[in-house]
């Protein structure tokens, strides 16, 4: 049916808790949007009892300048997502899941309690600490591990990537590859490869943007991609903000490409012994590249870089391609070397 309640609308948003017996037609909703997302509403609701919800529903229409598109079902992916990731996570580390309304394309899940900061909003104040991204590189690797352990019960329930193709890999390589015709061999080749592999639970929006801390730990959030495929997206993913941001503050370009070479080395330790690390740091360098680029190129770059620090990122990744570093050693200190000054 088609979607009649607007969450971002105290009144549309009253009216739904209501009908579900949330609210008493007497009680006063209080409830605050959430910034940052672009594919989603979502809002954060208090309860007359004392509960505090944050409530997410997907939108067909992304909010983006050009046009992106894709099924508000998704919502029902991250909801799975949410289940599993609460049974293979460290506790505490993912938000519980409260319920589903499949007729309205959104769910609720339990509020990560106040104060906490984005970890994205801290980088960009330029603190970055050791322990956030031991943390962040601990987490992605026991997710890592424990899907692979449980890939009979994983594969086939993740099995659909729709999703991940409409969100990441036509915004960010298909499309690039049309603006930016000197990538489009490298990244054909990249998703080819993406498409292939199928070896454990990977995330697909692994970033400090959906990452929350909590009394210095850290909380992952937004899951509406997650499917069985190739971990290195997961870790080129997360690399590409760190070296975007060294990027955008070259005061602190050593202090984030430490920080990168620091994830990298923490989540290998976390991977154990699963067997598929052959190949996983050149193909983990690859999605870095391609992710550094469509982020300054693709449907959704990064709102933070100014348009000439974009042109001087897409320069940079270029002359990356051209001659592809096989470690993340050597991707970081090229990064910094090899980096074009920002223009005006």
């Amino acid at each position: 049916m088609p979607c009649e309640v607007d969450i971002e609308d105290q009144v549309s948003l009253s009216q739904w808790l209501r009908r579900r017996g949330c609210l008493g037609e007497s009680d006063r909703l209080e409830m605050r949007v959430l910034p940052g997302g672009v594919s989603n509403r979502t809002v954060l609701v208090q309860l007359p009892g004392g509960q505090v919800w944050v409530l997410k529903q997907a939108l067909s229409r992304l909010r983006v300048a050009v046009e992106w598109f894709s099924s508000p079902d998704r919502i029902y992916r991250e909801a799975l997502g949410m289940r599993w990731l609460n049974r293979l996570a460290p506790d505490k580390t993912v938000p519980q899941l409260l319920f589903e309304d499949r007729d309205q394309h959104l769910l609720a899940m339990e509020a990560v309690p106040e104060p906490h900061d984005t970890w994205k909003a801290l980088l960009l104040q330029g603190v970055v600490q050791d322990s956030h991204i031991r943390q962040s590189a601990q987490l992605l690797g026991t997710i890592h591990r424990s899907g692979s352990a449980r890939r009979d019960e994983l594969a086939e329930e993740f099995a659909d990537r729709s999703f991940f193709e409409s969100l990441r890999i036509e915004p960010y390589y298909t499309y690039t590859a049309t603006v930016v015709s000197d990538s489009a061999e490298f990244l054909g080749r990249l998703t080819d490869e993406t498409r292939q592999l199928q070896l454990t639970l990977v995330h697909g929006d692994y970033s400090p943007k959906n990452t929350l801390i909590f009394q210095n730990r850290l909380v992952l959030i937004d899951h509406e991609v997650i499917h069985y495929g190739d971990p290195a997206f997961d870790a080129g993913f997360l690399l590409t903000h760190l070296l975007s941001k060294a990027h955008h503050m070259p005061e602190r370009r050593q202090v984030f490409k430490e920080a990168a070479l620091l994830f990298w080395r923490t989540y290998m330790e976390s991977l154990g012994d699963v067997p598929w690390l052959n190949g996983l740091e050149s193909r983990a360098v690859r999605h870095t590249l391609g992710c550094l680029l469509a982020r300054a190129r693709g449907r959704s770059p990064l709102e933070y870089l100014s348009e000439s620090e974009r042109a001087c990122q897409a320069t940079a990744v270029l002359c990356l391609m051209r001659s592809c570093p096989t470690s993340l050693s050597e991707l970081t200190a090229r990064w910094l070397e090899q980096k074009p000054q920002r223009g005006t």
